[in-house]
């Protein structure tokens, strides 16, 4: 009985790591395609710095943006950038 739970156990773990392989690889190809965009948009004449910030901005909540940028904005009046 112990060999059925060790091959089953060992056939569990093979499945895991074949799926987040499968995913690991789903993932470089979403990362290529991220990329692609990046150099279209280049192409077009849009910086991608600005691009990659607003995407950054775009995934976080509304009150989260707006504390982030009040701290930006007293922090450079600190240091007299304002």
């Amino acid at each position: 009985m112990e060999q059925h739970h060790d091959t089953a156990t060992a056939a569990r773990l093979k499945s895991y790591i074949e799926r987040i392989e499968r995913l690991e690889e789903e993932k470089a190809g979403l990362a290529a395609d991220i990329k692609d965009v990046y150099a279209e948009a280049k192409g077009a004449g849009f910086d991608g710095p600005t691009i990659r910030k607003i995407v950054s901005l775009r995934k976080k909540d509304d009150a989260k943006r707006v504390e982030e940028d009040a701290l930006l904005k007293a922090y450079k009046e600190a240091i007299g950038m304002v």
